[in-house]
């Protein structure tokens, strides 16, 4: 079968297509970036077309079986308008291609329930589909859990930062979380289901649990210290969701519909995909054991923050120096090692994340914590390698736009800031063996706050770029020695 994957840089998507081509499935890919989709390890094996749900899909459903949708508008504040119009856009041109099914993940739900905002558009995008001239498979699911989603990140910094846990009263509603392997297995076996069949599946793990039961059996199964917990009635979705956006590295703006959709309880009304696609299902202990392995071990397939940032600049670092009349901002450094290139590059392309950033922690955590508080990413969304970075992957706050290997790293922020901001990293090799490391920070300022912002912050940049430049350099020599020794 020949399958379209839309979303296929996000969480699901980014995990769908290998199987579906392990199973031998063609795959095409419909991206607004396919440079995202570079360094990923089957783009040889896919065809990747540049395109976007809201608009003209042209050629990306052209002889297409399987249409799987696996993008939402989550974070636009029209996303119900947004997601209704890619939807229905996407319908009309999977009908006028003739393809044979739509497959679509969304969300499960109670019925006759007063939903969220963000359930009732999930909802209304199933529908469309349903209602369109193509046979459409929608499986409703809860809570998953799997390294690197947002829900199971939500689950595990809550439970491992707070050994008491003040509880609203949402934890006490009724949840079926299911493994992300298994709503994978489902998604895959979607291609195989007989012709015709236009209906919406509910797909959940083998327990009923509350969301308290799940943060309780998660400090069991991580070997943490038995959780105490305070019931607070007052503390509402909208509150909790800045508290999440506190304590964990899932942002506000992703923390607040996850909420939202535990305010009702969502428990598997029926379990017809099981005649259908047969097989076990894997246990919560389980699938929180898996998640933890991958975590442990550095092997997390794709991460909930490989999608953009809402409100995050998506130009590319502008090449003409005047950038196109405006004003700019630059902070260049250069430091001179003995270190080899490679060991320079490696601590370069180590950076981030449990490394952190080689200068004045405390003033980059005050920076973190402030993007926070103004619902940005902050610095806690980490990285998904400790070693190794991609093209699209986030970085802390950061995204990362370029890596040359051995040369160059260009990263493009997403914190909140009244302008649009790169780091630039560079290795060359030195003419007496060593290496050069050149760092470059470039900021183009969005009207006089954007102006104002820079001039405040400057101060700083003599302790934090020049630090960090000569810190990396030293690690790189550090390290060097060590090997040597």
């Amino acid at each position: 079968m020949r399958c379209l994957v839309t979303g296929a840089t996000g969480y699901l998507g980014g995990r769908l297509v290998p199987r579906l081509l392990d199973e031998g499935h063609e795959v095409r890919c419909l991206v607004r970036d396919p440079g995202k989709l570079r360094d990923v390890p089957w783009a040889d094996r896919v065809e990747v077309v540049r395109g976007d749900v809201l608009r003209d899909l042209g050629a990306a459903v052209d002889g297409v079986d399987v249409l799987y949708y696996l993008v939402h508008s989550l974070h636009h504040q029209d996303f119900a308008d947004a997601d209704r119009k890619a939807a229905e856009n996407t319908a009309r041109a999977a009908e006028a291609a003739g393809v044979r099914r739509i497959v679509y993940l969304g969300g499960l739900h109670p019925p006759d329930a007063d939903l969220s905002p963000h359930l009732a558009s999930r909802k209304e995008v199933g529908d469309v589909f349903l209602r369109s001239r193509v046979p459409a498979v929608v499986l409703q699911a809860a809570v998953v859990i799997g390294s690197g989603s947002a829900s199971f990140e939500m689950l595990r910094y809550l439970t491992e930062r707070l050994p008491v846990m003040v509880t609203p009263r949402w934890v006490h509603n009724r949840v079926q979380p299911i493994a992300v392997r298994d709503v994978l297995r489902y998604l895959v076996a979607c291609v195989d289901l007989p012709d015709g069949i236009n209906r919406t599946f509910d797909i959940g793990g083998p327990e009923v649990l509350t969301y308290l039961d799940m943060m309780l059996r998660y400090a069991r199964v991580a070997g943490l210290r038995p959780r105490r917990v305070l019931p607070v009635p007052v503390l509402t979705p909208k509150l909790s969701a800045h508290w999440v956006n506190l304590v964990t590295p899932v942002p506000r703006s992703i923390a607040a519909p996850l909420i939202e959709s535990l305010v009702h309880e969502v428990v598997c009304r029926e379990h017809d995909i099981e005649a259908l696609v047969p097989g076990p299902t894997t246990g919560y202990d389980q699938a929180v054991r898996l998640a933890l392995t991958r975590v442990r071990d550095g092997a997390v397939e794709t991460r909930w923050s490989g999608a953009s940032t809402p409100g995050a600049p998506s130009d590319p670092l502008p090449s003409d120096p005047d950038w196109s009349g405006g004003s700019s901002y630059v902070d260049v450094r250069e430091r001179r090692t003995h270190a080899s290139p490679e060991r320079l590059w490696a601590v370069v392309e180590g950076i981030g994340g449990e490394h952190g950033w080689y200068s004045f922690p405390l003033a980059w955590a005050v920076r973190g914590w402030l993007d926070r508080l103004v619902g940005g990413v902050g610095l806690r969304r980490g990285r998904r390698d400790p070693k190794r970075l991609h093209v699209g992957e986030a970085l802390d706050w950061w995204r990362v736009e370029e890596v040359e290997r051995g040369r160059l790293l260009r990263l493009r922020a997403e914190m909140r800031v009244p302008g649009r901001a790169w780091l630039e990293l560079r290795v060359a090799e030195a003419d007496d063996g060593g290496s050069i490391y050149r760092q470059r920070a470039v900021f183009v300022p969005r009207g006089l706050a954007g102006h104002v912002y820079w001039w405040l912050v400057w101060p700083f940049h003599g302790v934090v770029f020049a630090g960090m430049a000569r810190n990396i350099a030293s690690e790189a020599e550090l390290t060097s020695e060590f090997r040597k020794s």
